[in-house]
């Protein structure tokens, strides 16, 4: 019975990690081609930074929607050339989307205090990825999954920064404060759960993250 709802747990978890991720890649696409109210702070900043936003929004758009199958297991096993055609796109699409977000650092919502946090972000999302790559270029594929399990857990900030600004709305509080205490936690709390999860022991591991990881 136990097993029976731990096993149920992790496919909502899954369904939702899915479900989210694409619901944000979704917005980040349709945010290019929508009309804006002229009082959006955000847009007005967004349209006098320059390319920057579009190939930031596009990139990371990309990374959140492959994410879900990059982390699938089943994917990896049963259709290995998807997978690493993924990999790729998803690595591509990182390092736009992290460049961009350098750019857009300097000019963000929030000043330097978020401006230091989103940049933050960009630097380490870039190491992660590096490391991945560096690892199954040199045959360690249990490493490989690691970092990209920390890749993907920080790809998903995107949708973790929109989840805390959604409860700060929901309750009320000044828009600024949250969005500045999101763009410093959306993505720590992300890796605190992502080793966490690649942590405990292979029978315990999550299907989509830590499971991905401890299979060799």
């Amino acid at each position: 019975m136990r097993e029976r709802s731990v096993r149920l747990l992790r496919g909502i978890a899954s369904v939702a990690f899915a479900a989210l991720s694409v619901a944000v890649a979704a917005y980040a696409f349709a945010y290019l081609y929508r009309d804006h109210l002229p009082y959006n702070r955000f847009a007005a900043q967004f349209a006098v930074s320059g390319l920057d936003v579009p190939a930031h929004f596009f990139g990371a758009g990309l990374a959140l929607l492959l994410a879900p199958l990059q982390l699938s297991a089943w994917v990896r096993r049963r259709m290995p050339r998807l997978h690493r055609l993924g990999g790729w796109l998803s690595a591509g699409a990182i390092l736009i989307a992290a460049v961009a977000a350098l750019s857009m650092a300097r000019r963000t919502q929030g000043g330097v205090t978020s401006g230091l946090a989103l940049a933050a972000l960009a630097a380490v999302w870039l190491w992660c990825m590096g490391n991945g790559i560096r690892r199954i270029v040199a045959g360690d594929i249990a490493g490989h999954r690691r970092w990209m399990c920390r890749t993907a857990a920080l790809t998903f900030a995107a949708v973790t920064l929109r989840l805390i600004l959604a409860i700060g709305m929901a309750l009320h509080l000044p828009f600024l404060p949250v969005y500045i205490f999101a763009t410093w936690v959306c993505w720590p709390i992300n890796l605190v759960v992502c080793e966490a999860l690649l942590r405990r022991p292979t029978g315990q591991s999550h299907p989509s993250l830590a499971a991905m990881a401890a299979q060799s």
